[in-house]
């Protein structure tokens, strides 16, 4: 689908979307539009459930004389209420909706809104990015699809008065788009398709974008004494890998920011074997690494002014003759031995070496990893909000705020010296998994602390969230890239040029 900002004016072909406020309140083009069709605006509202609420949609039959074939109502909900979140959600439901009744051209009006903080040209861009998110489409394994499924939409206008203004608004955030779908892209693939050495190289690619991409192969993890990553790959023909990405934004003096994402691109627990039912979907048990590649290509795009690295852990867990036991103890890189209880607490293991080897070789101002590390983050928080684990008190605050303006929601747990103390190990110096089934998340998050070396940190247990099982607004069903968007602003408000 193709997105241009153009003058307001009515369309000569396709669908017009105007926006109407709630208590089916008219915006000034969707005002003007119903004096040129005789009050047809107004009429359909008063015969339907339309109220202008936000997301809600009602098509008008367009009078003789215009050449429009339709007219998309489109609630704002209240004007002041409307933020860049509900402005981009407005623009998913409307491609969602153009699609759904076989639409291929189409405009959006936007207006400036009486009581909205945004400018017409910061609407007009959020509009166009939650329509372009929400266009999103991983299909290239179907070689058949019924007709009345595809998508239709192909081209899009957004009409405002600023064009240049929204057009400069739009562009870093289609950059950050096209990390969306980079991420959506390499968690949607399945285990066959992407796995450590094919993940590795979808990396390298950012090298066209000016990121410096390295790869470590088991050897060289072994000399720097990685075993606990290791120890999670040896039970597959895949061997494991480490991907090192930087992006030079800001002056050498800087100091860099770091984000660090678990890969495990396929997960069958190994030798603790998960259950056939749902097995499948553990091709996104990767999903922290496809997002912290997905950001780095983002960062990249934009050419945003700081300093980044992105470290992923890359290994697929297997049972096998050679794999990986209950009771085995590994040696990290950071020289603390690991008493390996549950073969599918894996995440934490490979998350273990690449948290070190980040601290260590970088000196980072903070690091943040994600993981769809637990099960039990999901009978916690299901799929609304993502775990969030810290300790530093600001960084958390900062994630959070940031998590807000995205609407990709965190909600900060505990950690605590009774949590850790629940991993201490009678053979090793700690064991993968608590004593119980109780505060799963929590302990795994106590594990991961203990290989950060009083950097500040933060954790994102994402495994509520990495994947849709319905569509929203603006990400389709399947992968979401959580957590992408939320990194890019905290990264632009507080750390860009500072």
């Amino acid at each position: 689908m193709k997105i241009n900002f153009v003058e307001p004016a009515l369309p000569k072909t396709g669908s017009l979307v105007v926006g109407i406020l709630e208590d089916r309140e008219l915006t000034p083009t969707a005002a003007d539009v119903d004096r040129q069709c005789g009050g047809a605006l107004k009429r359909a509202m008063e015969f339907s459930r339309f109220r202008g609420k936000r997301e809600q949609t009602l098509d008008v039959l367009v009078p003789q004389g215009l050449a429009i074939g339709r007219i998309v109502l489109l609630g704002l909900g209240k004007a002041a209420e409307l933020d860049e979140g509900k402005a981009e959600a407005a623009g998913g439901v409307a491609v969602a909706h153009l699609n759904r009744v076989g639409e291929k051209t189409a405009t959006i009006a936007i207006d400036k809104l009486t009581g909205s903080k945004l400018a017409a040209a910061a609407i007009a861009a959020r509009v166009a990015l939650g329509a372009t998110l929400r266009a999103y489409r991983f299909d290239k394994y179907k070689t058949k699809e019924e007709k009345d499924k595809k998508p239709t939409l192909t081209n899009l206008h957004v009409a405002v008065a600023d064009q240049a203004g929204a057009e400069r608004a739009y562009r870093p955030l289609e950059k950050v788009a096209e990390g969306v779908f980079f991420t959506r892209d390499l968690v949607s693939e399945p285990a066959n398709i992407i796995y450590p050495e094919t993940l590795a190289k979808a990396a390298k690619k950012l090298e066209k974008l000016g990121v410096d991409v390295e790869v470590l192969d088991e050897k060289q993890m072994a000399k720097l004494g990685m075993g606990a990553l290791i120890g999670v790959g040896q039970g597959s023909a895949r061997p494991p890998r480490l991907v090192i990405m930087q992006w030079h934004g800001a002056a050498k003096s800087k100091k860099p920011v770091a984000f660090i994402g678990k890969g495990i691109t396929f997960d069958t627990g190994g030798i603790s074997i998960k259950p056939a039912a749902n097995m499948e979907d553990m091709k996104w048990d990767m999903g922290g690494s496809g997002v912290v590649i997905g950001l780095m290509r983002a960062l990249a795009g934009r050419k945003a002014k700081v300093n980044a690295i992105g470290v992923v852990a890359l290994a697929e867990n297997m049972p096998s003759g050679t794999a990986q036991r209950p009771g085995d103890i590994v040696t990290s890189m950071s020289g603390q031995t690991i008493e390996v209880i549950n073969t599918d607490a894996e995440g934490r293991l490979v998350l273990a070496d690449a948290l070190w080897y980040t601290q260590d070789r970088f000196k980072p101002q903070f690091m943040v990893d994600l993981a769809t590390l637990t099960g039990a983050i999901i009978i916690s928080l299901g799929s609304e909000h993502a775990g969030l684990f810290s300790n530093d008190d600001k960084l958390a605050e900062r994630l959070s705020a940031a998590g807000k303006e995205t609407g990709e929601l965190l909600w900060r747990l505990p950690l605590a010296e009774a949590y850790d103390k629940d991993i201490n190990s009678d053979a090793a110096d700690m064991k993968n998994v608590g004593s119980g089934r109780g505060a799963g998340s929590i302990t795994a998050a106590q594990f991961l602390q203990r290989f950060v070396n009083k950097v500040p940190w933060a954790h994102l247990d994402i495994a509520g969230t990495t994947w849709s099982k319905k569509d929203t607004a603006t990400v389709p069903k399947g992968a979401t890239a959580f957590g992408l968007r939320l990194l890019d602003r905290f990264v632009q408000e507080h750390y860009e040029g500072k």
